[in-house]
């Protein structure tokens, strides 16, 4: 028997912090699961949401994105799931699937989408609901702490990885948090020579760094000791447009991987010629997460974790902005 309540840390609008509160149950609908939350990562889009940065979000509003869990019920039309099973929820929801966007296969720029834990309520409770089809499978190699940084960093990492492009020798990564050290470890594994930027000084970040197999770390305004293939930019900061740029050699791809950053300030054309190429990330597809989350267990992609009890979820967010949180944070809502 399903309880009518549940806990939850709820968002009701920019500078407050979050409340725990007792708030009603969801319910799912014919296409959506209910899931009994058992962690959620925490995400620098959380803090971009709480801060403001991310505009018009749903309010009141339960955050988190990065759900791990067991299937407790299921809707009339469910067919991909049964309860019991282990499930993971990432940021893309639902799509609409008819814009031109779904159409082509770019259902991650879809005109009219869902996201969870932004525009519907996400992982920071005991219970969420969520469509079956943007759901995912988690691997038993994995404890449910374990699995929730997979669902955010791991697949927009992932995602920002593979648009950096193939013929990659030595890749560099500003801001080595939680989709860095992920990243970092399909790339070591793959032959690849990482590069890790941190913020100056930060040398426990740059032996973090070393620890996972990079070839070198160092301040992100220092120059590498090669030129750079390719560069991710996961650290929201505009800046690190440039001093990527001026590390990255001809042809190189610079690929931004978060979904805010700071204004990016002018620089000389000759840093961008060469045929070096900037890009954004914008999202996810769920082919993104079947690749990343079938190829994960293969290497196997190991996440480095701080588990925090859901009711310290204000102060988790304040250290991931202060640039205290070594791989990923996590909220633990029940044991796993």
């Amino acid at each position: 028997m399903l309880p009518e309540t549940m806990n939850a840390m709820v968002f009701e609008g920019s500078g407050r912090p979050l409340r725990l509160q007792q708030i009603p149950m969801p319910v799912p609908g014919p296409e959506e699961v209910l899931i009994q939350v058992h962690v959620c990562g925490v995400c620098h889009t959380d803090l971009h949401i709480i801060k403001g940065e991310l505009e018009h979000p749903k309010l009141p509003l339960v955050p988190g994105h990065q759900i791990t869990g067991i299937v407790a019920a299921i809707g009339e039309k469910v067919t991909h799931f049964t309860p019991g099973e282990r499930i993971g929820v990432p940021w893309l929801g639902h799509t609409d699937g008819t814009c031109r966007y779904c159409l082509r296969g770019q259902e991650n720029l879809c005109d009219h989408p869902i996201f969870t834990g932004y525009t519907k309520d996400g992982g920071f409770a005991e219970y969420a609901v969520a469509d079956q089809r943007y759901c995912f499978s988690i691997s038993d190699i994995y404890t449910f702490e374990e699995a929730a940084p997979l669902l955010c960093a791991g697949l927009i990492g992932y995602r920002t990885y593979r648009l950096a492009g193939e013929d990659i020798n030595n890749l560099g990564i500003y801001g080595f948090g939680a989709a860095a050290h992920i990243v970092a470890q399909i790339a070591v594994h793959r032959g690849q020579k990482v590069y890790a930027f941190t913020r100056p000084g930060d040398v426990q970040a740059q032996e973090f760094a070393l620890h996972l197999g990079a070839a070198w770390a160092g301040g992100s305004t220092e120059k590498p000791p090669v030129p750079l293939d390719a560069a991710l930019i996961f650290a929201p900061v505009g800046t690190l447009i440039v001093e990527a740029l001026k590390a990255t050699a001809k042809g190189g791809a610079i690929v931004c991987g978060g979904i805010h950053m700071s204004d990016i300030p002018s620089f000389p054309y000759h840093l961008l010629w060469e045929e070096r190429l900037v890009r954004s990330v914008a999202n996810l597809t769920r082919q993104d997460g079947i690749e990343f989350l079938s190829l994960a267990p293969q290497i196997p992609v190991r996440t480095a974790i701080e588990i925090h009890p859901l009711e310290h979820a204000n102060e988790v967010l304040e250290n991931l902005s202060n640039g205290k949180i070594q791989g990923a944070a996590v909220l633990r809502v029940r044991p796993g």
